[in-house]
Order: C-alpha cells, then structure tokens, then sequence
C-alpha cells in the first residue's frame, strides 16, 4: 500500500471523523467534567478497535471469496457517503453537553460508557465495510487482511487524535463558540457529497 493512498483514505476519513456525532457528544461532556477526558476517550476507540477487528477478517473472506462483492460494497460505500453528507446538510447536528454525566463517575465507568457508545452504534461498523473497501487493492501484494488492519491504525489514531481534542478544548472552543462546530458539520458534509460522487463515477467509469 502506497503513501498515495494512504494519504486520500486519511483526508475521507477525517472528514468523517469531524463530523459531531454520538461520539463527539461524549467527548464534550467528558471534557465538561475535566479529569475524564483520556479514560472516556479510551472507551470509544475501544468500541471502534472491535469493529476493526471484525474488519479485519470479514473483509479477507469477502475479497478472497468475491471479488464482485468488494466492487459492490465500493458503491454502497460511494452511496453512503453521499446519503450521509446530505443528511448532515439537511440536518447539521452539533452536539452539546446537555447530558453531562456527575463529577463523580469512576474511571471504569468512563471507559465502559466510551466502550458501549461507541461499539453500539452502527454507523462505525458500515463505515469500515463501505469506506475501507474503496481503499484496498488485492493487486498490490499486500494481503488483504493487512491493508485493512492499517487502514483501521490510521483510522484508530484519527479518531483518537480529534476526540482528545474536542474534548479538552470543547471549554474554550465548542460551548463558547456553537457555531465552529456548526461550520465543520457543513463543510464536511458538503465533501463527503462530492467525494461520494467522484467514487461512484470513478467506479462506474471502468
């Protein structure tokens, strides 16, 4: 897998990562009661390692057994980011603190919530099964299996980097300034269109 590469499946998936949702909500209420912010953000990409995980090998028996199915899940993932950038457009949802768990919740606790919200939420496990497949190419010598556990490092520290982040700066940044956030939902959605679009015509192009 090549720098190229791995370079355009870092700005897609930042651009999803940007994009306030469950688990930004949580990070914001974390950053809110202060002590918590690494422990909870700890949880939620536990949550995401698992869906990695089954990445991981679900994606080496899909390619291994039907090449025809990974070109299938390529256009579901072009559709999906298109269906999902003009949801956020439609409806740009910025995430508050409202429910800001008590000073007082132990470490564990922060980690096992994190855990929870972030391994039950569906949107994770489609997005590794529609946007990684646009990524992976069987003709390079990389295994499959390979490429998907890098593509899923990156994505682990993408969401790590920008979780930490929102939640130590959601103080000064996104409660003080509400319409930052509203900004990058709109921008991202915005690209998530036009990167959808691209892929879908690249894809029925060859």
């Amino acid at each position: 897998m090549d720098t190229t590469t791995l370079a355009a499946f870092l700005a897609v998936d930042l651009l999803l990562v940007f994009t306030p949702g469950a688990d930004w909500a949580y990070a914001i209420s974390a950053g809110l009661r202060g002590r918590s912010v690494v422990p909870a953000v700890t949880g939620l990409i536990a949550g995401h390692a698992a869906y990695a995980l089954v990445a991981v090998a679900g994606l080496a028996v899909i390619v291994a057994n039907s090449p025809t199915a990974l070109t299938a899940l390529t256009l579901a993932g072009a559709g999906y980011l298109l269906w999902l950038g003009w949801g956020v457009l439609r409806e740009p949802a910025v995430p508050t603190a409202a429910a800001a768990e008590s000073a007082d919740t132990s470490r564990l606790q922060a980690v096992l919530k994190g855990a929870g919200i972030s391994g039950l939420n569906p949107k994770a496990l489609l997005l590794y099964f529609s946007l990684f497949p646009q990524f992976i190419h069987p003709a390079t010598g990389w295994p499959v299996a390979a490429q998907t556990g890098l593509l899923s490092t990156v994505h682990l520290t993408a969401c790590a980097v920008v979780y930490l982040g929102v939640g130590l700066l959601s103080r000064t940044v996104l409660s003080t300034r509400p319409w930052a956030a509203l900004a990058v939902t709109r921008v991202s959605g915005a690209m998530m269109i036009a990167i959808g679009g691209f892929l879908l015509v690249e894809r029925l192009a060859l």
